[in-house]
């Protein structure tokens, strides 16, 4: 097998998933067509020299539909010959994107593959693509699937964990987010965005709420309560009867926040490094994906993590840096319990609680973002992690060259 190596990475700044957020009157195909010609005008490479290109996508329909990356690579100028491709796997589909990039580089099918992600949340709303999962009863009953945020107050709940566990966390997030902000820890990959005259849309992270204190998360009411009552409680109950109840704990302050955003990450052989006239920055040590207890639903960057460490030879002890996806606070904190991490390399520069979650871009974005800290830190080696819907999760481990 081939190496492979990641050689670039840029994205959006993560505007507010909502109508009034900078970012709601950029398309999708905007989005993404702007990471996609930033990153190749950062160092002026041939676009005939890119074999694929797949955006994750978890909404992919409406104006994220039709196969949004053949349109959006025909936007950002490359050349016509170069097919595109979306894949969902729910919330891993951009790291999912890097690992369809590996599996062609590492076995020789490809040279230089493009992967990455866009959701703009603000126009394509969650869970408008429909599916059996949500609308058919006859499955609902065989495979009943719990909504994200039930499925997080379960967890809590089995791991013993307090709101105000949950909520301190989330304040830290929101600190370190602000700090990496303030002092441009993120400004490297970050592509600011225009309007159709020029002037800026958005040049930083819009969601992150530094002055967010413990007693502001404290007046938050319980997000997810109202969805277990109506019978997904009932439901986990009745697989979870060891538990008197679901302690809903979630809140819209340590869940992650609802953006928009794109990102792209450059992946080539060496031989694809020589032609371009480009340097590695790391090395990808391995990258899989698997799947857990479906209605536990976020378990699953524990058992990924392992097989994934247990790949390449490594353990825990030797990763410097760790990206687990904040989809909600209950996820790190019982990744770091459960896989003996210790604080101070999780999520360094604050997580998707304060700088949001754009469902289909977000793993390729915290591989970016570890990739940054990295050479900012001069440390080698990170480990990203992601839960997706239904139990599943991507993991993938990286070292610097």
């Amino acid at each position: 097998m081939n190496d492979v190596y990641v050689y670039d990475h840029v994205r959006t700044p993560r505007g507010k998933g909502r109508p009034d957020g900078a970012l709601h009157e950029v398309t999708p195909v905007r989005l993404a067509a702007c990471v996609l010609s930033g990153l190749q005008a950062r160092q002026a490479w041939d676009t005939d020299l890119i074999d694929e290109v797949g955006l994750g996508v978890v909404m992919p329909v409406g104006e994220q539909g039709a196969d949004i990356t053949r349109t959006a690579l025909l936007e950002a100028g490359y050349s016509e010959d170069i097919a595109g491709y979306q894949l969902n796997r729910f919330c891993t589909s951009a790291l999912d994107t890097v690992k369809m990039g590996c599996a062609l580089i590492g076995s020789g099918q490809a040279e230089a593959v493009i992967g990455g992600g866009v959701e703009s949340m603000s126009r394509v709303p969650i869970g408008c693509d429909g599916g059996a999962s949500y609308t058919d009863p006859a499955v609902g009953r065989r495979h009943p699937y719990i909504p994200n945020g039930v499925a997080a107050d379960l967890m809590a709940t089995r791991a013993g964990l307090e709101r105000a566990e949950l909520d301190a966390y989330a304040v830290e997030s929101q600190r370190r987010a602000a700090h990496a902000q303030a002092h441009g820890h993120f400004s490297q990959s970050l592509l600011p965005l225009l309007d159709l005259l020029g002037q800026p849309l958005l040049q930083h992270d819009e969601a992150v709420r530094p002055r967010t204190t413990l007693a502001d998360l404290a007046r938050l009411k319980p997000a997810f309560e109202a969805l277990g009552a109506a019978g997904y409680d009932d439901i986990l109950l009745r697989r979870y009867p060891e538990l008197a109840a679901i302690a809903h704990l979630h809140t819209s302050g340590n869940s992650s926040a609802i953006v928009d955003g794109a990102c792209a990450v450059l992946m080539g052989s060496a031989a694809f490094g020589h032609k371009a006239g480009l340097r590695p920055r790391a090395r990808v040590r391995a990258v899989l994906s698997g799947a857990s207890e479906p209605l536990l639903s976020l378990g699953g960057p524990m058992p990924v993590s392992r097989k994934a460490l247990q790949r390449c030879g490594m353990r825990v002890a030797d990763i410097d840096l760790f990206e687990v996806n904040e989809a909600f606070a209950v996820v790190p904190l019982c990744y770091m319990r459960e896989m003996g991490v210790e604080a101070d390399k999780v999520n360094v520069n604050g997580g998707a609680i304060a700088l949001g979650h754009p469902l289909g871009a977000t793993g390729a974005i915290l591989l970016g973002t570890a990739l940054d800290e990295l050479e900012r830190r001069d440390l080698n080696t990170a480990l990203i992690t992601l839960c997706a819907a239904a139990g599943q999760a991507t993991a993938l481990v990286m070292e610097r060259v």
